[in-house]
């Protein structure tokens, strides 16, 4: 794996973590396209939905004073210059998680030589916990 990539992906996790919207929206392409899937229910959206989109969600988590627990999954690169992170991430409210949690499958994509950005999403959210903690065991 491209260590830029696995740099620039803790950085990634880390911002997330700390839910730091301004810099979060540094690492999201301008271009950016996802589909989010909600007990069957699609939407698809862009950059300005998503920044919203992440807003409610740390905005969530800083007002019950709660952290995110995020689990890497797989990383697959998919050409020299775009690679997939597979990961999971629900909340944990005074130490307890939330029943469900969202699987992501991101694609970033480098421009240049150490600059990658956030192009592309799917998610699966609201899958319950026991699901992806048997995903991951197995």
């Amino acid at each position: 794996m491209d260590n830029s990539f696995r740099t620039f992906l803790d950085t990634y996790l880390d911002v997330w973590r700390s839910s730091s919207l301004a810099e979060l929206k540094d690492l999201i392409s301008q271009n950016y396209e996802s589909r989010e899937i909600t007990s069957g229910d699609i939407v698809d959206f862009a950059y300005e939905e998503s920044v919203n989109g992440w807003e409610q969600g740390f905005n969530f988590v800083k007002g019950n004073n709660a952290q995110w627990n995020i689990e890497v999954i797989s990383i697959l690169p998919l050409r020299e210059d775009e690679t997939m992170v597979i990961l999971s991430a629900t909340i944990l409210i005074q130490g307890k998680s939330l029943e469900t949690a969202n699987l992501f499958f991101q694609t970033f994509k480098r421009y240049g030589t150490n600059d990658w950005k956030l192009i592309r999403s799917y998610i699966e959210a609201g899958i319950p916990n026991v699901n992806i903690k048997s995903f991951l065991i197995n």
